[in-house]
């Protein structure tokens, strides 16, 4: 099936993990696919083993101001938008009494206000609506140790994504937000673990 046939997507973070994984997924659904990440190395690999339909972006969304560099890219190589799934980020971890805030800032700046500003200079080029998928995580919604800035930072996106799902409706652009958890199977998980599993 090719249901992306046609369609633009922008995948911030898309050079590894979830969001390459995402990127392969969307241009087999037909889709082109740029992906943002921070070694130029790394991207030249990956948009060879793409293909066609991929393009590379060096880009960090925890620069100030950064975002202008990303939407002079998509104006100049697109004509419009589709998809745009916020996937960068950076997960630190330290407890409540040992937080710096060197840590506690550079999450905020790029897992929260990166993701924000990226999407206020994207939302121009969504011309006939579109999606925007904001990448949270489980531990928005369950406590954990030496989480709490990272969580703080994910759980903002969740309310970013309820207020934003109602401001850009007048646009027809969907906004919805996934938490994925750890990729561990569930019966090696200690039985007292902070994580549990959620059905």
């Amino acid at each position: 099936m090719n249901r992306l046939q046609n369609k633009v997507a922008i995948i911030t973070g898309g050079s590894s993990g979830i969001g390459l994984a995402t990127a392969k997924e969307f241009i087999a659904q037909g889709a082109t696919v740029l992906i943002t990440g921070r070694s130029q190395k790394s991207l030249d690999q990956i948009t060879a083993e793409l293909g066609e339909k991929a393009y590379g972006i060096v880009w960090d969304a925890s620069i100030p101001g950064n975002v202008n560099h990303l939407s002079e890219f998509v104006q100049a190589n697109f004509s419009s938008v589709d998809i745009l799934f916020v996937n960068a980020g950076v997960a630190k971890f330290a407890s409540f009494e040992n937080m710096t805030e060197a840590i506690f800032d550079e999450s905020v700046n790029t897992n929260l206000k990166g993701a924000y500003f990226t999407i206020q200079a994207l939302v121009p080029f969504f011309k006939n609506g579109g999606s925007i998928i904001l990448n949270t995580s489980i531990n928005a919604h369950v406590g954990a140790p030496s989480a709490s800035v990272y969580a703080a930072t994910k759980g903002a996106l969740l309310t970013l994504a309820k207020n934003l799902s109602t401001e850009l409706i007048a646009k027809q652009i969907r906004v919805n937000a996934i938490s994925p958890g750890p990729s561990i199977p569930c019966c090696i998980v200690p039985p007292n673990s902070a994580f549990r599993r959620v059905s």
